[in-house]
């Protein structure tokens, strides 16, 4: 995929996911009422205000590492330690590895594999893993293109994450609170998954409103 903004940081990252989480809260947070507990818009602002506090009390440190501890430490729900693990995984890649698409996808692999040690679900099962799991495949093939920049490489995992999100709502769910629900969840995408495909979209950008990329879902 064409990257045609600038190369984006970790810093610039967060931020820009930061702003994303708060924009689309009421949205986040309404698709959560109809299929989960209806605070995952909630605890995701709140943990990205967390770790905003955490960042900007310590300049020039890491942010990827401050978002972890913020979600590992603070953030209620079931899926703020999930993200914290992701968090965990890439800023540890990225601080060994540097900036690099291979760290990148080194550190996303990780963290999908600690979310499934620890949650225990796989791809099917309707939770946040079906849009990380095409999203840490995509950067695995990007890694193996010596040309293939961060920027290009997330926008691919981004449009990745947002099929899963997308395949979701055709799913039944087999594990969280959407388990119980039965056929009433079907044809909802999973809030998890859209937070996934919601974080990597916003390397690209801050996303004001999550409506234009759940349209093929019918949501």
């Amino acid at each position: 995929m064409a990257w045609t903004g600038p190369e984006p940081d970790a810093d610039g990252w967060m931020h820009r996911f930061a702003a994303s989480a708060r924009a689309t809260e009421a949205e986040l947070t309404a698709l959560d009422q109809r299929v989960g507990d209806g605070d995952f818009g909630t605890n995701l602002s709140a943990g990205v205000g967390a770790a905003l506090r955490r960042a900007d009390a310590a300049p020039g440190t890491d942010t990827l590492e401050h978002f972890a501890e913020a979600f590992l430490d603070e953030v209620g729900g079931t899926s703020g330690p999930l993200f914290g693990l992701l968090l965990q995984a890439m800023a540890g890649a990225v601080g060994e590895g540097g900036w690099t698409v291979v760290a990148l996808a080194d550190g996303v692999g990780e963290g999908l594999a600690a979310i499934r040690r620890v949650g225990g679900a796989a791809p099917g099962d309707k939770t946040l893993v079906d849009a990380l799991h095409p999203a840490a495949e995509s950067l695995r093939d990007s890694a193996a293109d010596p040309a293939g920049t961060p920027g290009s490489a997330l926008a691919a995992a981004a449009e990745a994450g947002w099929a899963g999100v997308h395949r979701t709502a055709g799913l039944r769910a087999r594990m969280g609170r959407s388990s119980y629900l039965g056929d009433r969840a079907t044809g909802v995408p999973d809030p998890g998954a859209v937070g996934v495909a919601l974080f990597f979209a916003s390397a690209g950008g801050e996303v004001r409103e999550l409506a234009p990329h759940l349209s093929a879902s019918g949501v």
